[in-house]
């Protein structure tokens, strides 16, 4: 099942260079390894397809796409196919010449071609670099461009300025560089601890300084898990997907979680996830899948069945939060609201979330959150939140107001005398009764379809990174480690705020229309 905005079908001959690439590929490039070892290099056609589709040119000769993302099962040939493109990139016709006598597109090589391949440590471009050096070496290309083919690095013997050669992270070394392509490959590892979402603005800053000449770049990723926060979810939450601007293909094995243990359902979404990838042993997938109680399921479904999943400790799953999704209806100036706080001064975020009595709808009204590159001695601008609550009063009928009080006591004080004693409330998170039976209510509401939220990804992520932890008393929600910069501070302020609705229909503060139902 292709998940992706990959069009239907093939561009025309007119609308893409890549059917010229193409051909150029299959006579300079040739197989790495296998039975096919040093023959002529061949595209499947699913990759022929997202080639195609990658060099589609708009009438004037630009790029209809900015930059692409290639999501498929782990086994699919994602890398060579990574690794043909960074030599198309480095020697062939893959930018926009002129148009011939017959209207149909020529491409051009890059006049200073500078290919990179990045990654969060050297040591994992080492797989892609090898790919490069075995389509390479003794190629028909390495004779007629001259190829210096070394370890680390792919040059023109005649030292003309041009390379392919591997970036890692390396902080601020990185800034100031020109590539007219990048590949970043396995984006899904690319996460806050190894600085990979740095690495990738990093990356994507340098290549946007040339976008004008052709610049580009192309990821690939399995699945990725939802709780970490990784440079494949950054990627696929973007709006350049959404909008059509950034190529995104990605196809998924179609299984349920419970039918994991279904023999005929495991093969029939391995076919369908891996496509035309025809040296995946899916009988063998198959059988580790229905046998091997080691792994988890939810790592079965992100490398094998290309399905985005979380880890088994999460305290809500993508599938049941996606459920209480709704677009229809929006929150409006004048709705009831109740509304939760949770604060901090300096480590973790400070948020504000609402939820519309009526429907129990979800929505963020501010949330402040250290950036990455923040200096050390960081705060949360007291000002701001300030400014959001007396925001808050003004626009919405707020009928009860829970917040959590450590660093922010002097503050809800204040509030409640501004705005009312009966309407704002201190709600101790660290009194584990109270809050294990606010968790269980607002996971239940969630279940039996009675929460709904308005899709915001940053109340999305914080939900998704929560992780449950056992007390005496039942479970709670906490991050998964201490110092996990995976934040889950509107999670909390979400189930406060779902408490202080309840709190508040329970008071009376909103009619609730009840069917009269008659006994007999």
């Amino acid at each position: 099942m292709q998940t992706g905005n990959l069009p239907a079908g093939v561009p025309k001959p007119n609308e893409t260079l890549g059917y010229g690439i193409i051909r150029w590929a299959q006579k300079f490039i040739v197989q790495p390894d296998g039975d096919t070892a040093g023959e002529s290099w061949k595209f499947t056609p699913e990759q022929l397809r997202f080639v195609l589709w990658f060099y589609a040119i708009n009438p004037d000769g630009t790029w209809k796409y900015s930059a692409a993302t290639l999501r498929r099962a782990k086994g699919w040939g994602k890398t060579p196919l990574l690794a043909a493109l960074a030599i198309v990139e480095f020697l062939g016709p893959c930018r926009f010449s002129h148009w011939d006598a017959f209207g149909l597109p020529v491409g051009k090589p890059v006049p200073l071609p500078v290919v990179q391949v990045g990654a969060t440590a050297l040591d994992q471009t080492e797989q892609t670099m090898d790919m490069i050096r075995g389509m390479l070496s003794e190629s028909p290309a390495e004779a007629v461009y001259g190829l210096d083919i070394g370890k680390m690095v792919v040059q023109f013997k005649s030292g003309k300025p041009g390379s392919i050669k591997p970036k890692a992270t390396a902080g601020r070394t990185n800034e100031g560089n020109r590539p007219t392509f990048c590949l970043m490959d396995e984006v899904h590892h690319w996460v806050g601890s190894n600085g990979g979402p740095d690495f990738y603005q990093t990356l994507k800053r340098n290549i946007e300084k040339t976008t004008k000449a052709g610049s580009r770049w192309v990821c690939t990723t399995n699945a990725y898990n939802p709780n970490e926060d990784s440079v494949a979810q950054i990627i696929h939450e973007s709006e350049m997907v959404a909008q059509g601007y950034w190529l995104y293909d990605c196809l998924e094995g179609s299984i349920a979680l419970e039918d994991i243990r279904d023999a005929d359902a495991v093969r029939a979404a391995l076919k369908e996830a891996y496509g035309d990838a025809s040296w995946a042993d899916i009988d063998g997938l198959t059988r580790t899948i229905l046998f091997d109680r080691t792994t988890p399921d939810s790592t079965y479904c992100r490398f094998f069945f290309n399905q985005i999943a979380e880890s088994s400790d999460g305290w809500m799953s993508k599938s049941e939060w996606d459920a209480c999704f709704d677009e229809d209806d929006p929150i409006k100036p004048g709705d009831q609201i109740a509304v939760g706080f949770d604060g901090s001064i300096r480590g973790d975020s400070t948020g504000l979330v609402g939820v519309r009595l009526r429907d129990a709808k979800l929505f963020i009204l501010g949330v402040w959150e250290r950036p990455e590159n923040a200096p050390d001695d960081w705060e949360v601008d007291v000002l701001a939140v300030e400014a959001a609550v007396a925001e808050t009063f003004r626009h919405y009928r707020v009928e009860w107001f829970y917040a959590d009080p450590p660093y922010w006591q002097e503050n809800i004080g204040r509030w409640a005398i501004e705005h009312g004693e009966d309407y704002v409330f201190e709600f101790w998170t660290n009194k584990p009764t109270r809050m294990v039976q606010a968790v269980e209510r607002f996971r239940t509401a969630a279940m039996v379809g009675d929460l709904r939220h308005d899709g915001d990804h940053r109340l999305t992520r914080h939900v998704l990174n929560a992780v449950t932890r056992e007390v005496p008393q039942g479970l709670l929600i906490t991050k998964d480690s201490p110092r996990s910069k995976r934040k889950i501070d509107l999670a909390v302020c979400a189930v406060l705020a779902l408490e202080a609705r309840a709190d508040a229909i329970a008071d009376g503060r909103m009619q609730i229309r009840r069917s009269r139902v008659v006994g007999w």
